[in-house]
Formats: C-alpha cells, sequence, structure tokens
C-alpha cells in the first residue's frame, strides 16, 4: 500500500491508504480526526469541509494521492482552544440544534471571512449556500458569521 505525508493542522502525518481514498476517510478511520463529517460522499452537502491552503473544499471528493504540498486544515485545526471568532459567535448564537453540519459550516465560514473580512448579507448566502443544515438555522448561522466578522474586525481574528 502506498505511503503519503500530509500536513493537517500544521503537522505532517504519514499515513498508508490506496491512492482513491478519499481524504475524509484518511482523516476520519486512520487520524481519527473526527470533526469532519460523513453527510452524502457526493460533495453536495458540506459537511465534509476542510480548508486546502485557506480554500473550503469537500473531502469526501479528494483522493490522497492528490494531496501532495498541500496545507490540510479540519475543524479540529481552526483553533486549538475553540476560541475562533466563529465557534464563539456559534455558541452566542445557539446556532447548533443536531450539530451535524456544525464543522463543515464554520470551516465554509472561516474561508469567506479570510477572503472577506466583511461580508454582505448576501455574500454570506452565496458563500454558504452550498452547506445545508437540516435543522434549519441559516439565520442563525448568518447571524453568528456576521457577528465574527466584527469581532475579526476589533482585534479577535485568529
Amino acid at each position: 500500500m502506498p505511503s503519503y505525508t500530509l500536513k493537517i493542522n500544521g503537522q505532517s502525518r504519514e499515513v498508508a491508504a490506496s491512492a482513491d481514498t478519499p481524504l475524509l476517510w484518511i482523516l476520519r478511520d486512520h487520524l481519527q480526526l473526527v470533526g469532519t463529517k460523513y453527510g452524502c460522499g457526493l460533495g453536495l452537502c458540506g459537511a465534509c469541509t476542510v480548508h486546502f491552503n485557506g480554500t473550503a473544499v469537500r473531502s469526501c471528493q479528494m483522493p490522497v494521492s492528490s494531496l501532495a504540498g498541500i496545507e490540510i486544515t479540519t475543524i479540529e485545526g481552526l483553533s486549538s482552544d475553540a476560541t475562533h471568532p466563529l465557534q464563539k459567535s456559534w455558541c452566542d448564537h445557539d446556532v447548533p440544534q443536531c450539530g451535524y453540519c456544525q464543522a463543515g459550516q464554520i470551516m465554509t465560514a472561516a474561508a469567506l471571512l479570510k477572503s472577506i473580512p466583511a461580508p454582505t448579507g448576501g455574500e454570506i448566502d452565496e458563500a454558504m449556500a452550498g452547506n445545508l443544515c437540516r435543522c434549519g438555522t441559516y439565520l442563525r448561522i448568518r447571524a453568528a458569521i456576521k457577528d465574527a466578522a466584527a469581532a475579526q474586525s476589533k482585534g479577535g481574528a485568529q
């Protein structure tokens, strides 16, 4: 079985897996980083969202063989102590209900705030459109993103 060295959450990690194994399963099954969730397996729901060099991508669609040289960040790597402005704002707004989609939602929102530090409601809606929430907390998600953007602009950026 081939071996791959991946840079995940700032650390080099060695994994042995078939070339076509999706990153999602590398994270969950090989590295026990279970914050990234399996949703649909087709890249449509957003539950498996992680960052590649700061850009939000669906980990269920990325084979391990294509990840050389990419900085991968999972929800576990967003903040070592859950103090990222989005994580705080998510709690302040009581966003999670079942919580299943939340890691993917937060990772998508973090990529948005990195590229657009003060997004409009329309920009938030556009960026978050590919992330599904069965519980329908979309209004709270939008409010949490707005508040996190404001917190970051006041010096709370991570």
